[in-house]
C-alpha cells in the first residue's frame, strides 16, 4: 500500500506541477532570503550607525565589504557550482551566510575595533551569497530548456525584489518592536530553513532526481540546443576571457550593479534624509522600485521568451536590455529633478523596474552561449555587477555630499545608457564551446601543416 502511493504521487506530481517549475519556486525562495539577508543592513543602517558611531562614508564601508566578498567570489563560486553542483554548494552557501548574518548582530559597539569587524562579518556575509546565482544558472542550463530560461530567471530574479521589498516593512517593525539586531537573528533562520528545503528538494541533474517523469524529462533534453554532459568538461579559461560576449555582458552587468544597488544601499536613507520623509513613511515609499523590480523581472522574462519564439535568440535576448537600460536613464533623470517626494519615488521605482525588464536576459545569454561553463560565465558576469555595486556603495554618498543626490542618479543614468550601448555586441548563437572546438582543429591543422 505504502509503495502504490509512492507509485502515484511519483506519476501525478509532474503532470501538476512539473518537477523543474517547482525547483526554480525554491530558487526564487532562495533568492527573495539572499536580498533580505544583505539589505537588511540598509533598513538597520541608521541604528546601527548611531551605536556604533560610524559616519555615512563608514557606513558605505561597511555596505561595499558584502559587495567586495560577493564580487571577489564570484568566479570561485561559479568553479564551485559547475565541480560539486548546484544542489550541494548553494545548501552550503545559505547555511554559511545564514551564521554570518547572525555575526552581525554579536559585533559589540563598544570593541576596540567594531568597525573593523563589522566590515570583517560583511566581506563574509559576501562570500557565503557569492554561490546563489552561479549555482542556480548552473541549474537552468542543466534543467530548463531553452525556450523556458527566460521566464525561469524571470522567476529566479523576481526574488531580488520581493526579498528586497519585504525588508523594509518587515524588518523595520522587528526593528522598532526588538531592535536592529533581531532583525539579523530573523534574517539568518529563515535562510537556514530555505537552505534545508533546497537541499531536501533539488537535485544536479533531472536523471537524477525520483520526481522527474519520462516525460518531463524528454522535454529537458529536447529543449537544450546544447547537450549537457554527465562529465565534467575542462573549462576553456583562456577563450571564456578573450570572449567579446563575456566582456560586453560584464561591462553592461557593472552599470547594471551600480544603478541598483543605489536603490539596495540607499534609497531608504535619500528618501528619510533627502526628501525629509519619516521611517515609517520611508519605509512605505522603500517598497515601491522593489515592486517595480518584482514585477518587470517576471514580465521582462514572458517577452523575453516570446521574443526569442518569434524572432529568434538574438532579438528575444539582446533587444529587451536595451530598452530597458534606455528607460532606465530616462527614468532616474526625470525622478531625481521632480519636487515632490511622492512623485519622485513613483518616477524613480520606474527606472528600478525598467532595468529589471532586463534581468532575466543577462542570466539566459549565458546558459544559452556558455553550457556546461553557465556557472563559471555567469559568474564573471556577476562579479563585474558586485564591483559596480561596491562602488556605488560607497561613491554615491560622496557624490551626494559633494554635488547633491541630483548628481548622484545622473551619474547612474549614464551609466544605464553605457550599459545599453553593450548589448549589440553580444551574440547568443555563439556557443563557448563550439568556439573553442573550431580553434583547437584549426591549431591542429596549421601545426600538422
Amino acid at each position: 500500500m505504502k509503495a502504490t502511493a509512492i507509485k502515484v504521487r511519483q506519476l501525478t506530481w509532474p503532470t501538476v506541477v512539473p518537477v523543474r517549475h517547482a525547483l526554480v519556486f525554491v530558487l526564487f525562495l532562495l533568492s527573495t532570503v539572499a536580498f533580505l539577508d544583505r539589505t537588511n543592513i540598509s533598513i538597520a543602517g541608521v541604528a546601527l550607525a548611531q551605536e556604533y558611531g560610524l559616519s555615512k562614508v563608514q557606513l558605505g564601508w561597511v555596505f561595499s565589504a558584502f559587495l567586495i566578498g560577493y564580487a571577489g567570489f564570484q568566479i570561485p563560486a561559479g568553479w564551485l557550482a559547475v565541480r560539486l553542483g548546484p544542489r550541494n554548494i548553494l545548501t552550503l552557501g545559505v547555511l554559511w551566510w545564514g551564521v554570518f548574518t547572525g555575526l552581525t548582530a554579536i559585533v559589540s559597539p563598544t570593541a576596540s575595533h567594531a568597525l573593523i569587524a563589522l566590515i570583517l562579518v560583511r566581506f563574509g556575509l559576501g562570500v557565503g551569497e557569492s554561490v546563489i546565482y552561479p549555482a542556480a544558472n548552473q541549474f537552468v542550463a542543466r534543467w530548463i530548456p531553452v525556450n523556458e530560461r527566460g521566464k525561469a530567471n524571470g522567476w529566479i530574479f523576481a526574488g531580488v525584489g520581493a526579498g528586497a521589498g519585504l525588508t523594509p516593512p518587515i524588518l523595520n517593525a522587528i526593528v522598532e518592536s526588538h531592535g536592529w539586531r533581531a532583525s539579523f537573528w530573523f534574517c539568518a533562520l529563515v535562510g537556514c530553513l530555505v537552505g534545508l528545503l533546497w537541499y531536501v528538494a533539488a537535485r544536479d541533474r533531472p536523471d537524477e532526481h525520483p520526481q522527474v517523469s519520462d516525460v518531463e524529462r524528454e522535454q529537458i533534453r529536447a529543449g537544450n540546443d546544447a547537450s549537457m554532459p554527465a562529465t565534467r568538461p575542462p573549462i576553456p579559461w583562456r577563450r571564456l576571457f578573450a570572449n567579446r560576449d563575456v566582456w560586453a555582458l560584464t561591462i553592461s552587468y557593472f552599470t547594471f550593479g551600480y544603478v541598483v544597488w543605489i536603490f539596495f544601499s540607499w534609497f531608504f536613507i535619500y528618501l528619510a534624509e533627502a526628501r525629509g520623509l519619516n521611517l515609517k513613511t520611508s519605509a512605505l515609499y522603500t517598497m515601491l522600485p522593489f515592486i517595480a523590480m518584482t514585477v518587470c523581472c517576471l514580465l521582462g522574462g514572458v517577452i523575453n521568451d516570446a521574443v526569442v519564439k518569434r524572432h529568434g535568440l538574438r532579438w528575444g535576448r539582446c533587444g529587451l536590455p536595451v530598452v530597458g537600460l534606455l528607460l532606465t536613464a530616462i527614468f532616474l533623470v526625470l525622478g531625481s529633478m521632480a519636487e515632490s517626494a511622492g512623485v519622485a519615488t513613483l518616477i524613480l521605482a520606474g527606472g528600478a523596474g525598467a532595468i529589471y525588464l532586463a534581468q532575466s536576459a543577462y542570466w539566459s545569454v549565458t546558459a544559452d552561449f556558455a553550457g556546461p561553463h553557465a556557472g563559471v560565465v555567469s559568474g564573471v558576469m556577476n562579479m563585474g555587477c558586485q564591483v559596480g555595486g561596491a562602488i556605488t556603495a560607497s561613491l554615491t554618498p560622496w557624490i551626494a555630499a559633494e554635488l547633491g543626490w541630483t548628481s548622484a542618479f545622473f551619474v547612474a543614468a549614464a551609466l544605464a545608457a553605457l550599459g545599453a550601448v553593450a548589448w549589440p555586441l553580444v551574440d547568443p548563437t555563439r556557443h563557448l564551446d563550439s568556439i573553442a572546438s573550431i580553434n583547437e582543429n584549426e591549431r591542429g591543422h596549421i601545426e600538422s601543416e
